[in-house]
């Protein structure tokens, strides 16, 4: 059975998407079967591989609609045999008024989908939005870990008392199986004492798993997502593809436990 992981953190600029991307990307690289699900209406996951998210005519609005089929909106994506795609544009983020006209189980419409398929694939990534709202809600119900990408900034715990009290609310009340998959610290800086003081602050207030790979701020990991393409295909041998490697180990490892 596929191991299914939401990327999630309601602070904007903390490196969710460019983990949603990167830890997908070598998790394929290791011969893993994935599926990435962009849940964000920003679409830049789905820009991040390649894809122009303003041409695609089946995204995961369609999909939460019933407008399309679940294969009709999965996308393959070049140079990554092992993975595809289902995209998101800015239509998804009509999808959260349309969705409170469903009555019955509409946090559910994403796992429904998703059980299909779930046995097909080692890793299914899901990229949340930045937001507590139901298209969260529905990648929550959908999971059963939340990986949290934490940047190594000055307000780092800012909001991530209310993303843990939401996940708490979720498993209590929706997915039981829910657990924290843990954290992981992005855009370290290893010239700046606040980037240590930060890791050190967070390990000491939060109760959870912490990651020992630890992603630096690198600039080609930021350039990457101008020319779509993951870092181990933009700079095979940059430190943000080593850290990003070093990442899926640990991840393939905990599943293998």
């Amino acid at each position: 059975m596929g191991r299914i992981i939401a990327i999630a953190n309601q602070k904007g600029g903390v490196g969710k998407t460019t983990t949603a991307i990167n830890l997908s990307s070598c998790l394929a690289e290791a011969g893993k079967k994935v599926l990435v699900i962009d849940m964000d209406p920003q679409g830049n996951c789905t820009s991040g591989f390649g894809l122009n998210k303003n041409e695609i005519e089946n995204t995961v609005y369609e999909l939460i609609l019933e407008q399309c089929s679940l294969h009709q909106c999965m996308y393959d994506v070049e140079g990554l045999d092992a993975l595809k795609i289902i995209p998101s544009n800015v239509n998804l983020a009509g999808a959260e008024i349309e969705l409170l006209d469903v009555e019955n189980e509409r946090e559910y419409i994403l796992k429904n989908e998703i059980d299909y398929v779930r046995d097909d694939y080692d890793f299914i990534i899901i990229d949340c939005p930045p937001s507590l709202n139901l298209l969260t809600v529905n990648a929550l119900t959908t999971a059963d870990s939340v990986l949290v990408p934490i940047q190594c900034e000055y307000y780092a715990l800012e909001g991530i008392s209310q993303l843990m009290h939401t996940i708490d609310l979720v498993k209590n009340r929706l997915n039981d199986k829910l657990k924290i998959e843990g954290v992981v610290f992005t855009m370290y800086d290893a010239r700046t004492n606040l980037s240590s003081d930060v890791v050190n602050n967070v390990k000491e207030n939060l109760n959870t798993t912490i990651y020992q790979t630890i992603i630096p701020r690198n600039v080609r990991l930021a350039e990457a997502p101008s020319h779509g393409l993951p870092i181990n295909l933009y700079d095979s041998k940059s430190a943000g593809a080593e850290s990003y490697r070093n990442l899926a180990k640990e991840v393939i490892e905990r599943k293998d436990r």
